[in-house]
Protein backbone atom coordinates (compact mmCIF):
# COMPACT_ATOMS: atom_id res chain seq x y z
CA UNK A 1 0.00 0.00 0.00
CA UNK A 2 1.40 3.33 -1.21
CA UNK A 3 2.37 5.83 1.59
CA UNK A 4 -0.62 8.24 0.56
CA UNK A 5 -3.31 5.63 1.07
CA UNK A 6 -1.61 4.88 4.49
CA UNK A 7 -2.33 7.97 5.90
CA UNK A 8 -5.81 8.53 4.19
CA UNK A 9 -6.72 5.21 5.57
CA UNK A 10 -5.37 6.62 9.25
CA UNK A 11 -7.46 9.76 9.09
CA UNK A 12 -10.70 7.68 7.93
CA UNK A 13 -10.59 5.67 10.73
CA UNK A 14 -9.40 8.56 13.46
CA UNK A 15 -13.01 10.38 11.63
CA UNK A 16 -15.21 7.60 12.28
CA UNK A 17 -14.10 7.00 15.62
CA UNK A 18 -14.12 10.79 17.11
CA UNK A 19 -17.98 10.13 18.28
CA UNK A 20 -16.40 7.34 20.49
CA UNK A 21 -13.48 9.14 21.90
CA UNK A 22 -15.63 12.48 22.19
CA UNK A 23 -18.09 9.74 24.54
CA UNK A 24 -14.97 8.72 26.53
CA UNK A 25 -13.42 12.01 27.13
CA UNK A 26 -16.05 12.65 29.89
CA UNK A 27 -16.09 9.44 31.53
CA UNK A 28 -12.28 9.64 31.29
CA UNK A 29 -11.74 12.93 33.02
CA UNK A 30 -11.99 12.02 36.27
CA UNK A 31 -9.56 9.83 36.47
CA UNK A 32 -6.84 12.01 34.35
CA UNK A 33 -7.10 14.91 37.37
CA UNK A 34 -5.26 13.09 39.63
CA UNK A 35 -2.14 10.19 40.64
CA UNK A 36 -4.73 8.15 42.85
CA UNK A 37 -8.24 6.69 41.12
CA UNK A 38 -10.76 5.21 42.69
CA UNK A 39 -10.61 0.97 43.04
CA UNK A 40 -11.60 -0.54 39.67
CA UNK A 41 -14.13 -3.75 40.03
CA UNK A 42 -11.31 -6.24 39.78
CA UNK A 43 -9.00 -4.77 42.17
CA UNK A 44 -8.75 -7.29 45.32
CA UNK A 45 -11.01 -7.56 48.24
CA UNK A 46 -9.21 -4.78 50.98
CA UNK A 47 -7.98 -1.72 48.54
CA UNK A 48 -9.59 1.02 47.92
CA UNK A 49 -7.78 3.46 45.87
CA UNK A 50 -4.50 3.45 43.33
CA UNK A 51 -1.39 5.62 43.80
CA UNK A 52 1.16 6.47 40.80
CA UNK A 53 4.73 5.87 42.21
CA UNK A 54 6.43 7.20 39.02
CA UNK A 55 8.17 9.60 38.31
CA UNK A 56 7.57 11.55 34.83
CA UNK A 57 10.29 10.54 32.22
CA UNK A 58 11.69 13.24 30.83
CA UNK A 59 15.31 14.38 29.96
CA UNK A 60 15.14 16.86 32.95
CA UNK A 61 15.33 14.27 34.99
CA UNK A 62 18.61 13.99 37.43
CA UNK A 63 20.65 10.84 37.01
CA UNK A 64 23.35 9.44 38.65
CA UNK A 65 26.04 10.02 35.76
CA UNK A 66 24.80 13.80 35.58
CA UNK A 67 23.66 13.09 31.46
CA UNK A 68 20.03 13.02 30.14
CA UNK A 69 18.39 9.65 30.23
CA UNK A 70 16.05 10.24 27.29
CA UNK A 71 15.84 12.17 24.04
CA UNK A 72 13.17 12.21 21.75
CA UNK A 73 12.75 13.41 18.11
CA UNK A 74 9.37 13.64 16.45
CA UNK A 75 9.85 11.50 13.17
CA UNK A 76 6.06 11.98 12.05
CA UNK A 77 3.43 14.82 13.09
CA UNK A 78 -0.22 14.96 12.88
CA UNK A 79 -0.42 18.33 10.61
CA UNK A 80 1.66 16.82 7.56
CA UNK A 81 1.20 13.05 8.48
CA UNK A 82 -2.35 12.53 10.36
CA UNK A 83 -0.47 11.31 13.25
CA UNK A 84 2.13 11.76 15.72
CA UNK A 85 4.91 9.51 16.52
CA UNK A 86 8.54 9.80 18.32
CA UNK A 87 11.65 8.01 17.83
CA UNK A 88 13.54 7.74 21.74
CA UNK A 89 16.84 7.09 22.92
CA UNK A 90 16.26 5.64 26.47
CA UNK A 91 19.26 4.98 29.11
CA UNK A 92 17.70 1.96 30.80
CA UNK A 93 18.44 3.04 34.02
CA UNK A 94 16.53 6.58 34.53
CA UNK A 95 13.50 8.08 36.06
CA UNK A 96 11.59 5.20 38.06
CA UNK A 97 13.27 2.13 37.06
CA UNK A 98 14.34 -1.48 37.47
CA UNK A 99 17.78 -2.66 38.15
CA UNK A 100 17.17 -6.98 36.97
CA UNK A 101 19.99 -9.22 38.06
CA UNK A 102 22.06 -8.90 35.26
CA UNK A 103 22.62 -5.24 35.69
CA UNK A 104 25.17 -6.32 38.27
CA UNK A 105 26.59 -10.10 37.44
CA UNK A 106 27.61 -11.89 34.27
CA UNK A 107 24.79 -13.95 33.82
CA UNK A 108 21.98 -13.15 35.62
CA UNK A 109 18.43 -12.51 34.52
CA UNK A 110 17.60 -10.06 32.57
CA UNK A 111 14.66 -7.69 33.09
CA UNK A 112 12.42 -9.46 30.32
CA UNK A 113 13.02 -12.49 32.81
CA UNK A 114 11.56 -11.22 36.10
CA UNK A 115 8.99 -13.92 36.77
CA UNK A 116 5.40 -12.27 36.79
CA UNK A 117 4.77 -13.29 39.73
CA UNK A 118 7.50 -11.39 41.47
CA UNK A 119 5.92 -7.84 39.74
CA UNK A 120 2.56 -7.88 41.82
CA UNK A 121 3.66 -7.64 45.27
CA UNK A 122 3.70 -6.58 48.90
CA UNK A 123 4.72 -3.47 49.95
CA UNK A 124 6.51 -2.65 52.86
CA UNK A 125 7.81 0.99 53.65
CA UNK A 126 10.94 1.65 55.84
CA UNK A 127 10.71 5.41 57.20
CA UNK A 128 13.98 7.03 57.68
CA UNK A 129 12.91 10.30 56.72
CA UNK A 130 13.61 11.91 59.87
CA UNK A 131 17.25 10.29 60.16
CA UNK A 132 17.90 11.55 56.25
CA UNK A 133 16.64 15.01 56.81
CA UNK A 134 19.78 15.11 59.39
CA UNK A 135 22.01 13.22 57.45
CA UNK A 136 21.96 12.65 53.88
CA UNK A 137 24.06 10.10 53.49
CA UNK A 138 21.96 7.93 55.67
CA UNK A 139 21.38 4.14 55.16
CA UNK A 140 18.65 1.55 55.66
CA UNK A 141 19.66 -0.69 58.34
CA UNK A 142 19.52 -4.36 60.09
CA UNK A 143 18.29 -2.34 63.17
CA UNK A 144 15.44 -0.41 60.76
CA UNK A 145 14.80 -3.72 59.41
CA UNK A 146 13.80 -5.15 62.76
CA UNK A 147 11.82 -2.27 63.62
CA UNK A 148 9.15 -2.58 61.17
CA UNK A 149 8.94 -6.61 61.75
CA UNK A 150 8.46 -5.66 65.78
CA UNK A 151 5.39 -3.40 64.33
CA UNK A 152 4.02 -5.08 61.88
CA UNK A 153 5.25 -8.66 61.55
CA UNK A 154 6.78 -10.83 59.68
CA UNK A 155 8.06 -9.24 55.94
CA UNK A 156 5.40 -11.01 53.52
CA UNK A 157 6.62 -13.75 50.82
CA UNK A 158 8.01 -11.75 47.62
CA UNK A 159 7.30 -8.53 49.33
CA UNK A 160 9.31 -5.23 47.67
CA UNK A 161 10.53 -3.52 50.94
CA UNK A 162 11.08 0.17 50.47
CA UNK A 163 13.17 3.19 51.75
CA UNK A 164 11.17 6.21 52.05
CA UNK A 165 14.02 9.00 53.05
CA UNK A 166 11.72 11.98 51.36
CA UNK A 167 14.08 12.37 48.74
CA UNK A 168 11.54 12.00 46.16
CA UNK A 169 10.31 15.73 47.02
CA UNK A 170 13.69 16.87 45.68
CA UNK A 171 13.84 15.72 41.81
CA UNK A 172 13.52 19.31 40.75
CA UNK A 173 16.68 20.61 42.49
CA UNK A 174 20.30 19.56 42.55
CA UNK A 175 19.97 18.16 46.02
CA UNK A 176 18.90 15.26 44.91
CA UNK A 177 22.08 14.02 43.55
CA UNK A 178 24.49 16.22 46.13
CA UNK A 179 27.18 16.56 44.55
CA UNK A 180 29.64 17.98 46.25
CA UNK A 181 32.71 19.83 44.34
CA UNK A 182 34.82 16.74 44.25
CA UNK A 183 32.17 15.16 42.18
CA UNK A 184 30.73 13.14 44.91
CA UNK A 185 27.05 12.18 45.76
CA UNK A 186 25.39 12.13 48.80
CA UNK A 187 21.90 10.29 48.87
CA UNK A 188 20.33 7.64 51.29
CA UNK A 189 20.03 4.20 50.16
CA UNK A 190 19.84 0.63 51.44
CA UNK A 191 23.20 -0.96 53.90
CA UNK A 192 24.96 -4.26 52.26
CA UNK A 193 24.25 -5.25 56.15
CA UNK A 194 20.06 -4.82 55.31
CA UNK A 195 20.31 -6.04 52.15
CA UNK A 196 22.05 -9.11 53.52
CA UNK A 197 19.28 -9.62 56.56
CA UNK A 198 16.44 -9.53 53.86
CA UNK A 199 18.70 -12.28 51.44
CA UNK A 200 19.01 -14.86 54.39
CA UNK A 201 15.72 -14.13 56.09
CA UNK A 202 13.22 -13.30 53.91
CA UNK A 203 12.27 -14.04 50.42
CA UNK A 204 11.58 -10.46 49.66
CA UNK A 205 11.59 -10.38 45.95
CA UNK A 206 12.91 -7.01 45.73
CA UNK A 207 13.84 -3.40 47.28
CA UNK A 208 13.25 0.11 46.36
CA UNK A 209 14.89 3.21 46.99
CA UNK A 210 13.30 6.52 46.57
CA UNK A 211 16.85 7.88 45.43
CA UNK A 212 19.34 7.42 42.86
CA UNK A 213 20.74 4.30 43.71
CA UNK A 214 20.30 1.06 46.07
CA UNK A 215 23.66 2.26 47.79
CA UNK A 216 23.77 5.56 49.42
CA UNK A 217 25.40 8.22 47.64
CA UNK A 218 29.38 7.62 48.90
CA UNK A 219 29.34 3.91 48.17
CA UNK A 220 32.42 3.40 46.31
CA UNK A 221 31.90 -0.67 45.49
CA UNK A 222 27.96 -0.68 45.05
CA UNK A 223 28.24 -3.29 47.58
CA UNK A 224 24.74 -3.62 47.91
CA UNK A 225 23.88 -4.03 44.38
CA UNK A 226 26.43 -6.69 44.18
CA UNK A 227 24.82 -8.11 47.19
CA UNK A 228 21.34 -8.01 46.22
CA UNK A 229 20.95 -8.83 42.41
CA UNK A 230 23.32 -11.11 41.40
CA UNK A 231 21.18 -13.26 44.28
CA UNK A 232 18.24 -13.20 41.52
CA UNK A 233 16.41 -10.26 43.20
CA UNK A 234 15.72 -7.14 41.34
CA UNK A 235 15.75 -3.52 42.57
CA UNK A 236 13.96 -0.45 41.77
CA UNK A 237 15.08 2.86 41.94
CA UNK A 238 13.60 6.12 41.62
CA UNK A 239 10.24 5.28 43.38
CA UNK A 240 8.10 8.37 43.81
CA UNK A 241 4.82 8.30 46.34
CA UNK A 242 6.30 6.25 49.28
CA UNK A 243 4.93 9.08 52.00
CA UNK A 244 1.32 8.39 50.30
CA UNK A 245 0.91 4.94 51.19
CA UNK A 246 1.10 2.89 54.68
CA UNK A 247 4.27 1.17 55.93
CA UNK A 248 2.26 -2.22 55.29
CA UNK A 249 -0.97 -3.30 53.88
CA UNK A 250 -0.26 -1.67 50.19
CA UNK A 251 0.11 -4.00 46.78
CA UNK A 252 2.86 -2.58 44.44
CA UNK A 253 2.09 -3.65 40.98
CA UNK A 254 5.38 -3.10 39.16
CA UNK A 255 4.77 -2.38 35.01
CA UNK A 256 8.81 -3.50 34.14
CA UNK A 257 9.80 -2.84 30.58
CA UNK A 258 10.37 -6.44 28.66
CA UNK A 259 12.83 -5.74 26.32
CA UNK A 260 14.99 -9.08 25.59
CA UNK A 261 18.33 -9.02 27.21
CA UNK A 262 17.53 -5.70 29.08
CA UNK A 263 19.39 -5.25 32.33
CA UNK A 264 16.23 -2.61 33.48
CA UNK A 265 14.50 -0.41 32.06
CA UNK A 266 12.15 2.93 33.07
CA UNK A 267 9.15 0.94 34.70
CA UNK A 268 5.63 2.49 35.55
CA UNK A 269 4.39 1.51 38.55
CA UNK A 270 1.24 2.09 41.44
CA UNK A 271 0.40 0.84 44.51
CA UNK A 272 -3.09 -0.22 45.28
CA UNK A 273 -3.93 1.14 48.62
Amino acid sequence: MCDICVINSVKERMLSRRDFFTASATAAAGLALGATASAPPAMAAGHGSVRDMTHKLSAEFPTFFNEPGIAAQQVFNFAEHGFNLLDLTIREHTATHLDAPLHFSADGASVDEIPIGDLVVPLCVIDIAARAAEDRDAQVTPDDLRAWISTHGDIPDRACVAMHSGWADKTASDDYAGRDEAGGLHFPGFHVEAAQMLLEETSAASIAVDTLSLDHGPSADFATHYAWLPAGRYGIENLAGLKDVPAAGATLVVGAPNHVGGTGGPARIFAMV
